[in-house]
């Protein structure tokens, strides 16, 4: 059986760019594609090609996927206020 073995290595001198740590970060690659974790508070991210971070995309209440719902529509009556009418 052959396994893909990810070997993770630290890199001196890195500052987590979440918390700060120094001497925190361990990099590795999955397919080719750099990534980049801290031990101390767990920030990950991806690298691109030049090296710069590719950001996740945080969920949020804006950003999440919403179901698709049936259009529906409905009829409005508007009535005329009496107390706004012109003399």
């Amino acid at each position: 059986m052959s396994e893909d073995v990810i070997v993770k290595r630290f890199i001196a001198g890195a500052v987590c760019p979440a918390c700060s740590a120094m001497d925190t970060i361990k990099m590795y690659e999955v397919e080719g594609v750099p990534h980049r974790e801290c031990i101390a508070c767990g920030f990950a991210d991806t690298l691109d090609v030049r090296g710069n971070s590719v950001p996740r995309e945080i969920p949020t209440r804006v950003t999440t996927a919403k179901p698709a719902q049936p259009s529906t529509s409905q009829t409005v009556q508007f009535f005329p206020n009496p107390k706004l009418k012109k003399p």
